[in-house]
């Protein structure tokens, strides 16, 4: 099938995906990080302190993330979206209007649970479920909601700071959540399948099999895969978390560097379609290994580089990489495992991605305030990433 006519006859579906991934923006790091140095400045707050804060609330939305990512096992999309919209802008309000540090972990638990887990979690399963031969594709469809925010709500966001309280746009952002929730009820009047519960799935995985959780993690393959997996959440989490300080030690403007972030985008959209058409003709094993090389490099680059365009060419790497893992890590499980009890396998996934992005804040801020700049600390990091891609090869050559 051409891809026009893959975009017309699946286009609602396809734009809930992408409705769903854009709406997680609000408690993504990317999101959270413009407002690092307002609430460090009112709560009288280190890097160290408010990296802590937000790995704890980050940790125990990975928790709860474990059992509530079964969840899209055993109710429709549109309905748990709607539900997580709604809780979720219940979470914008509460850091619209949080009272002291000892409520900061909370909000940004419900923050990260409601954006960054389950409604990327639902949009992911959802596309991985309903497309088969064209998954790769759907994903890279769907997860342009997320780049879209990723390269345009920084920029809306920083602006705004300069006129309205931070308080103030939190609440702009409970009103925007609440505003997708019609529009996704509208795009999935039906949804693509009618057996869009797990009863309906029937595509096998390894040993042409359906994998139940308990069995997946009894296998090696799922944990020899961790660092991969784990690798963009913590170090492209802790890249955003810590892009106030970076911009500080580096000498750069920060509004000079947010404008930078659609370059990240554009690549993160290109690298996304080109991986979502090779992993329909290729599939997950022969891409897996070598598709973080550009974010060890990317790290390199914005370590020692001393210039904006420094960090143009590292968000272009950045890009390159945020592309693979978008369409990759949403087929993976499948291509493994099996769609029968896909929910609830990614639930384990997102929980240990959403973990990585717990790390990455905590670690960098402490040894921040030890007196290690973060840009120094990337040198190690870059080392790390490529570590994980040689595991990884290791692991696809004996699958």
């Amino acid at each position: 099938m051409r891809f026009g006519d893959f975009l017309f006859l699946n286009k609602r579906w396809l734009g809930a995906g992408a409705v769903m991934s854009f709406s997680s923006s609000f408690g993504q790091t990317f999101f959270i990080s413009i407002f690092a140095g307002a609430l460090m400045a009112e709560f009288g707050l280190s890097d160290g302190e408010w990296g802590g804060i937000y790995s704890l609330g980050t940790t125990a939305s990975a928790i709860v993330m474990v059992y509530g990512g079964t969840l899209t096992d055993r109710f429709r999309a549109r309905y748990l979206a709607a539900a997580v919209l709604v809780l979720l802008a219940g979470a914008c309000l509460f850091m619209a209007r949080v009272p002291g540090v000892w409520a900061l972990p909370f909000a940004v638990f419900l923050l990260r649970f409601t954006g960054q887990g389950m409604l990327n979690h639902i949009a992911v399963v959802a596309m991985a479920r309903w497309f088969v031969a064209a998954r790769g594709r759907a994903l890279a469809i769907a997860t342009l909601g997320f780049s879209f925010g990723e390269a345009f709500l920084p920029m809306i966001f920083v602006g705004l700071l300069t006129v309205m309280a931070w308080r103030e746009l939190w609440v702009v952002a409970a009103i925007a959540s609440l505003a997708i929730i019609p529009v996704v009820m509208a795009l999935l009047r039906s949804e693509r399948t009618p057996q869009s519960i797990t009863a309906g799935d029937n595509q096998t995985g390894l040993e042409n099999r359906h994998w139940t959780r308990r069995e997946t993690l009894r296998h090696w393959l799922f944990w020899t895969l961790i660092p991969m997996v784990t690798a963009p959440s913590i170090f492209g989490t802790a890249l955003f978390f810590q892009q106030v300080h970076l911009t500080e030690t580096k000498g750069w403007d920060h509004t000079g560097f947010v404008t930078l972030f659609p370059i990240f985008t554009g690549t993160t959209i290109a690298s996304m379609f080109v991986f979502g058409w090779a992993i329909d003709r290729f599939g997950c094993r022969r891409l897996l290994a070598w598709f973080q090389v550009p974010m060890a490099l990317a790290y390199l680059t914005l370590s020692l580089g001393t210039t904006l365009s420094a960090a143009a060419v590292g968000f272009f790497l950045m890009g390159l990489m945020q592309g693979g893992g978008a369409t990759l890590f949403g087929a993976m499980w499948a291509e493994f495992y099996g769609t029968r009890h896909l929910g609830a396998i990614k639930s384990l996934a997102t929980a240990l991605m959403v973990f990585g992005s717990a790390i990455g804040p905590g670690v960098t801020g402490l040894l921040i305030d030890l007196g290690f700049p973060f840009h120094v600390q990337m040198l190690g990091y870059a080392a790390y990433i490529m570590a994980g891609c040689m595991l990884t090869w290791v692991a696809m050559r004996r699958v």
